[in-house]
C-alpha cells in the first residue's frame, strides 16, 4: 500500500513538471498563440473522444449541463491563448510568475461560487501577491504586456477552476472536458473567420517540428495529463494534489533557464517577487488544509 502511494506521488510530480513544460512547448513553437490553442483543443478533444469510447463512457448530459461545458471550454480557451500569448510578447518565466497569482484571484472569485465568507488570511496573502507583482513590474518593465496577458490568464484560470469544482461533482470529468474542448475549438474557429485570414491552406502547414511539438501538448501535456491526474487522485488527497500543482511554476522557470538561458534569466528583483508569489500560494494551501483538520 505503502509503495503504491509513492508511486502515485511520483507520476503526480511528472505531471506537474509536464504541465511546467507545457509553457517550454509554448516557446519552442512558432504559431501564435489562437491557432495554437486551436491545434491543441481540437487534437485533445480527439484524444478525448477516443478514451471515452474505450472506456465506453456516455456522452449523454442535458442540454443545460453542455452549455455551462461550453462557457466553461471558451473560459479555458482564453487562459491558454493568453497564456501562451503571455510568453510570446514576454517569456517563459514571466507567464509563469503571473500564471501563480491565480490563487489570489481564488481568494475573492470562490466565495462568491461557493458562497462563504472572505478568509482574513486570503486579504493578507493578496496584498502580499500585489507586492511581488509590483515588484516583478519594476524589474521588468519591458515586458509589461506579458505581465498584463499573464494575470489575465490567471484570472481566466481561476474562473476554469472554480466552475469545473462544481461540475465534477455531478459528471464524469472526461465528458465534461470532451464538451469544454469542443467549444473551445468552435469559439476560437469563428474567431479566426472573423478576424484572421480563414482556414486556408497556409494554416495548415506547418513546419515538421511544429507538429511535433503541437502533438506533445495536445496528448500528453493535455489529454493524458488530465486523465492521469483523475488516476491519481484516487490514491492522493486533494490538499497534497494541489499543493503539488503549485510547485508547477518553479518547475517551469528552471527548465526555462536551463533550456534558454540567454532569454530568460532576470533582473534579481524579479526572483524575489515570484518567490513571494509562489511562497503565497504554497502558505495558502497549508493555512487551507490546517483549517480543514480544524473543522
Amino acid at each position: 500500500m505503502q509503495n503504491v502511494k509513492l508511486i502515485n506521488y511520483l507520476h503526480l510530480h511528472l505531471l506537474v513538471l509536464i504541465a511546467g513544460f507545457t509553457a517550454i512547448l509554448g516557446e519552442l513553437i512558432s504559431l501564435e498563440a489562437t491557432p495554437l490553442v486551436w491545434y491543441r483543443m481540437t487534437i485533445a478533444g480527439l484524444l478525448m473522444f477516443i478514451f471515452i469510447k474505450l472506456k465506453k463512457i456516455s456522452l449523454k448530459v442535458p442540454l443545460r449541463a453542455i452549455a455551462r461545458f461550453s462557457i466553461a471550454g471558451i473560459i479555458i480557451a482564453l487562459h491558454w491563448i493568453t497564456f501562451f500569448a503571455a510568453i510570446k510578447v514576454a517569456n517563459i518565466s514571466i507567464a509563469l510568475a503571473m500564471f501563480s497569482t491565480g490563487a489570489f484571484f481564488a481568494s475573492f472569485i470562490e466565495p462568491l461560487f461557493y458562497k462563504r465568507k472572505i478568509i482574513g488570511y486570503e486579504i493578507i496573502f493578496g496584498c502580499i501577491v500585489i507586492i511581488g507583482i509590483v515588484l516583478i513590474t519594476q524589474a521588468e518593465l519591458k515586458y509589461i504586456l506579458g505581465i498584463a496577458l499573464g494575470i489575465t490568464s490567471a484570472l481566466f484560470s481561476t474562473l476554469f477552476a472554480v466552475l469545473n469544482g462544481k461540475f465534477v461533482e455531478h459528471y464524469k470529468p472526461s465528458v465534461i472536458s470532451f464538451y469544454e474542448f469542443v467549444s473551445g475549438v468552435i469559439f476560437i474557429s469563428i474567431f479566426i473567420a472573423f478576424t484572421g485570414n480563414g482556414f486556408d491552406k497556409t494554416y495548415f502547414q506547418l513546419s515538421n517540428s511544429d507538429w511535433l511539438y503541437v502533438f506533445i501538448l495536445a496528448s500528453i501535456c493535455t489529454a493524458y495529463a488530465f486523465i492521469a491526474s483523475v488516476h491519481v487522485m484516487k490514491h492522493i488527497t486533494p490538499y497534497t494534489l494541489v499543493l503539488t500543482y503549485n510547485i508547477e511554476p518553479i518547475y517551469g522557470i528552471l527548465l526555462a533557464l536551463l533550456l534558454f538561458p540567454e532569454t530568460e534569466t532576470m533582473q534579481p528583483m524579479f526572483y524575489i517577487g515570484a518567490a513571494l508569489i509562489i511562497s503565497t500560494v504554497l502558505l495558502n494551501a497549508v493555512f487551507k488544509n490546517i483549517n480543514k483538520l480544524k473543522i
